[in-house]
């Protein structure tokens, strides 16, 4: 078996925590049934870089039912479940994913993934494009397409396509609904809490709590923080999503306005040096830095260093931060996504949907591989329904069906007052 884990013998606790997991997960769990019989990726090499959790499991464990040869590595250094990371190499499988991982593995690892020389690539912030793409070209002539998770990927692709440098199809899942509508903002709102609280164990009731960045991600950490009666300040670039968090009942200023004021500071843009040395210096005693985007840029951590006295870990994923200024603020994470690196990311509800999507997003590739060009994709409606539609049978709900007289309706003009 080839991989890389930190433990193989944490491989009994991993697959407890994958049997869970697919015991919430009946949307995808249907789909490895259906794959199992039709083996609609068979013969198909498919490398994922992607949170190596419970969930992920269960997805990669659909694609190789489904007749795929799946090779795993971790999309970000704290992002890993070393036990889950385990039970896979355990299965058999070909990950290669180790918690705390330096720059130097991570890329290793990365490239070990890549070594089957993939037909699909599953990306989580594209990692494995963006590889492909400058250093192993010479993968180019296999692939068929790639998938892309999340909006800070997404954001990468589009640019890399509008210069014409994007040699292969991708579908961006990221913005199809059944992902960003509730991955987005049930998955990141709830998770980013999780982290929060089990980093520092304080109570957010009465606390300032600062969003930076009002996308389906930020409405999503903001509503829960509201929920937990925290009071609420919005900082966005986007004059629309700013009068509409002003409408939701936050309040909306700029960053230099809101770090004299936060508690709490959760960076969530896609963005980069959001807060900033001379916002640091501006924060009161105390205030807690956390980011929830997929990359360690959105808080400059590198300048947070340079201009810090002393730093240290005072409890686990939280270090503490002395200024020139006689003042100390704490940071979770190393300014990596909050919810893995100091949670478990999102819940296995949530990605039953997002999974759901990348497998037979992997089907559709296969299927229509001939007719794709190189570009960005969105997810074909049909897909998105059907994983919301069975998502609503398994939560016992039920949808209305039109009768012929309000189709005719709906599809005709001619009816008005």
């Amino acid at each position: 078996m080839k991989y890389s884990v930190k433990d193989i013998k944490m491989a009994d606790s991993g697959k407890r925590k994958i049997e869970f997991a697919q015991e919430h997960m009946p949307v995808l769990m249907k789909i490895r049934e259906r794959y199992k019989k039709e083996l609609p990726l068979k013969g198909i090499r498919i490398s994922a870089c992607l949170h190596v959790t419970k969930e992920t499991a269960v997805l990669v464990g659909t694609l190789r039912a489904g007749g795929a040869h799946v090779a795993l590595c971790a999309s970000n250094p704290l992002s890993t479940q070393d036990d889950v990371a385990a039970a896979l190499a355990q299965d058999g499988f070909e990950v290669f994913a180790v918690r705390g991982a330096t720059n130097e593995d991570y890329y290793k690892q990365l490239n070990a993934t890549l070594d089957i020389a993939p037909h699909i690539t599953l990306d989580d912030g594209a990692d494995l494009i963006n590889a492909i793409h400058t250093k192993r070209s010479e993968l180019l002539k296999n692939v068929i397409g790639g998938q892309e998770e999340t909006t800070t990927g997404v954001i990468r692709l589009r640019a890399m396509a509008k210069e014409g440098q994007l040699k292969y199809p991708v579908i961006a899942v990221n913005d199809t609904p059944t992902k960003h509508m509730f991955d987005n903002y049930y998955g990141t709102g709830a998770s980013t809490l999780d982290g929060i609280m089990r980093a520092t164990n304080i109570l957010l009731a009465g606390k300032v709590f600062v969003v930076a960045g009002y996308g389906f991600c930020g409405k999503g950490v903001a509503n829960r923080a509201q929920g937990m009666g925290a009071k609420v300040i919005v900082t966005e670039i986007d004059p629309v999503e700013a009068l509409r968090a002003h409408m939701d009942g936050f309040s909306v200023m700029t960053m230099n306005e809101a770090a004299k004021l936060g508690d709490i500071f959760v960076t969530v843009t896609g963005c980069k040096d959001v807060l900033t040395p001379k916002h640091f210096e501006l924060m009161k005693e105390g205030a807690i830095l956390a980011n929830s985007g997929h990359f360690d840029v959105e808080i400059d951590v590198k300048g947070l260093r340079i201009i810090a006295k002393k730093v240290e870990l005072v409890r686990d994923n939280l270090e503490k931060y002395s200024l020139p200024n006689g003042r100390h603020i704490y940071l979770i994470g190393e300014g990596r996504l909050v919810n893995l690196a100091a949670a478990e990311g999102h819940s296995s509800e949530v990605m039953d949907l997002s999974f759901s999507d990348q497998a037979l997003v992997s089907e559709h590739i296969v299927k229509n591989a001939k007719s794709f060009k190189p570009g960005v994709y969105e997810v074909p409606k049909d897909l998105d329904d059907w994983v919301a539609k069975l998502k609503l049978e398994t939560l016992g709900a039920d949808l209305e069906v039109l009768t012929p007289g309000q189709r005719k309706y709906l599809d005709s003009w001619q009816e008005g007052t």
